[in-house]
């Protein structure tokens, strides 16, 4: 049985979450934004969902799902969609891509 990492999303960030638009696709989640919590074992997302669900730590929206592989789901009022961690861009050298040579 897939074991669930849950995260949980701060709850700084939950109002905002909780009133930003609904938008499809692959839901992007900055780390900084969520707290860990328990490891649970379930057959799916949904699984897990319905294991909490009548606790004092049920999934709350905005809340992640991170399986073994990395894979995470995002909890919305829709049920579950993919979600990935934001990747800062590595910044480059000012002079790279400019077509500068550099003086010596």
């Amino acid at each position: 049985m897939p074991a669930y990492q849950i995260h949980r999303l701060k709850e700084s960030q939950r109002q905002q979450f909780r009133w930003a638009p609904h938008t499809s696709g692959v839901t992007v989640a900055k780390p900084k934004d969520y707290e860990k919590g328990a490891l649970t074992e379930a057959a799916s997302p949904y699984a897990v969902w319905l294991a909490l669900r009548d606790t004092g730590d049920q999934l709350q929206v905005g809340d992640l799902l991170e399986l073994e592989n990395g894979e995470l789901r995002i909890y919305k009022y829709i049920g579950f969609e993919e979600a990935r961690w934001f990747v800062p861009e590595a910044e480059l050298p000012a002079t790279a891509g400019t077509g500068d040579v550099p003086l010596s």
